[in-house]
């Protein structure tokens, strides 16, 4: 039997919460891993950065990657 938008929908909202939760006792470990692997890569160069780590950083500092400068670096590992 076929299964209209409407149904669809409504049972996406039901389920979402649910699979939010499963998604996030997932992922809340690996940022942690992600966040202690770029700290350690921080500390062993300076600027400029790979890709990944500017990457890292422009989202933990809420800049673009190019206004990052060595004291917001230095900030953030504090």
């Amino acid at each position: 039997m076929k299964m209209s938008v409407k149904q669809r929908r409504a049972r996406r909202r039901i389920d979402q919460p649910a699979t939010a939760l499963r998604n996030r006792n997932r992922k809340d470990p690996e940022r942690a891993r992600r966040d202690s692997r770029m700290v350690q890569k921080l500390r062993a160069g300076k600027l400029p950065y790979t890709q990944t780590v500017m990457s890292w950083l422009s989202a933990k500092l809420d800049k673009k990657a190019s206004k990052i400068t060595p004291d917001d670096v230095k900030a953030l590992m504090e």
